[in-house]
């Protein structure tokens, strides 16, 4: 499927390294370019992952100092001529809506571009409070992203992304395992009497045994309709990026004409496949996330 990024790129080799790599996946760059001043940047941002094993946990830790990312702002981007190569479906998140007061701006500039060329919106609530806490804090989060989801057709995000990122009250019932859909579905109607645009609500469900095992699942909110997957226990390499893996995974699905409960399988098995390789990008082929949606096993293949 044909992708693009609009996203910063700085010259200096980091720069360098990581387009490749976004050549290499066969995606379609769209930059604001940065020079780099040979000492202190601007910066490509370096976020680094402890995987964790067992009883300890993954840790995150972030170095997003003058991170040329935050720098980005409204007027940047030529919306009119990306959008008029025919783009279906615009995508950002609340990582990239945390880093400045301009970056906001902008994911609410490319919307509004995006929704007078006809593409779907979609946003990945994503709440970081490390992020938000130097950003603002939690009450600016919220006006934030309240602003970005007025403009956003289908949304991901579990039950702590509602309530934080949009201040959403929690569920009346509580879930009876972190796999139960209920409370999650509890909280749609309050999304859509707060945002009644949205046409979409979807997230993953994780029960966490240890780093390494993990019981997974996804659910969707479909135009008043709900849907569930199955639930697999994964063994997990490492976790970062299964969330993502699942949207891409849904997203695809939707935009490839599947019937809704096909999307949010593919979603789910993109998803568990994303933990069982190293970093947060995806290297499952398609075929590969097809098989795992159909109830595929882990039986060697010769």
């Amino acid at each position: 499927m044909a992708t693009g990024i609009a996203s910063a790129m700085v010259d200096y080799p980091v720069g360098a390294l990581i387009a490749e790599r976004v050549r290499a996946m066969g995606v379609k760059p769209f930059y604001m370019l940065f020079k780099h001043d040979g000492a202190t940047g601007p910066n490509m941002a370096a976020v680094y992952s402890d995987r964790g094993f067992g009883v300890r946990p993954p840790v995150v830790f972030y170095n997003r100092a003058n991170e040329a990312a935050a720098l980005l702002k409204p007027g940047d981007f030529a919306w009119t001529g990306i959008f008029g190569a025919g783009v279906r479906w615009f995508h950002s998140g609340g990582i990239f809506a945390a880093l400045s007061p301009t970056t906001a701006e902008l994911i609410i500039e490319g919307m509004r571009a995006a929704k007078a060329a006809g593409a779907v919106v979609s946003f990945d609530l994503n709440y970081r409070a490390k992020l938000w806490n130097i950003s603002g804090g939690h009450e600016r989060a919220v006006a934030v992203i309240r602003r970005i989801v007025e403009h956003v057709d289908v949304l991901v995000g579990n039950e702590e992304d509602l309530q934080m990122g949009l201040g959403i009250p929690g569920p009346e019932v509580a879930a009876k395992s972190k796999l139960d859909p209920s409370a999650f579905f509890g909280m749609i109607d309050r999304v859509v009497a707060q945002h009644p645009q949205i046409k979409i609500v979807a997230t993953t469900l994780r029960e966490v045994h240890s780093t390494n095992r993990h019981s997974w699942g996804a659910v969707a909110w479909i135009g008043g309709q709900t849907y569930v997957s199955p639930t697999c226990e994964l063994d997990v390499l490492d976790r970062v990026g299964g969330g993502d893996g699942f949207a891409a995974g849904f997203f695809y699905g939707l935009l490839t004409g599947e019937a809704p409960e096909e999307a949010l399988k593919l979603g789910w098995a993109h998803g568990a496949l994303l933990t069982t390789f190293p970093g947060d990008t995806t290297m499952a082929t398609l075929d590969q996330v097809r098989a795992l949606a159909k109830g595929g096993s882990a039986r060697i293949q010769r």
